[in-house]
């Protein structure tokens, strides 16, 4: 489903995540690496790589980390914040 207010809705949420796809593209509009940010809530770099391909998913602590690293970084990137509409289906 492709609902703009929904997508962002969830980014505001405490502790519930966007796509992966989003998360990746938040990360490289900061100019971050998987390290940085990985070295920022406290995981090992892998961990990030599994969250970005949607892998895995952080646990609780680290989840409400991320998710609210990701909330600033779409703040500061609206635009990297924007699903690519062809991949959902």
């Amino acid at each position: 489903m492709s609902d703009p207010l929904r997508r962002i809705d969830a980014l505001v949420e405490e502790d519930t995540l966007p796509t992966p796809q989003v998360r990746q593209q938040l990360r490289l509009a900061a100019g971050l690496t998987q390290t940085e940010v990985a070295e920022a809530i406290g995981v090992k770099r892998l961990a990030v790589a599994q969250w970005e391909a949607g892998r895995a998913q952080p646990h609780r602590g680290n989840r409400r980390a991320y998710a609210h690293l990701l909330r600033k970084l779409a703040a500061k990137h609206p635009d990297a914040a924007v699903e690519d509409a062809s991949d959902e289906e």
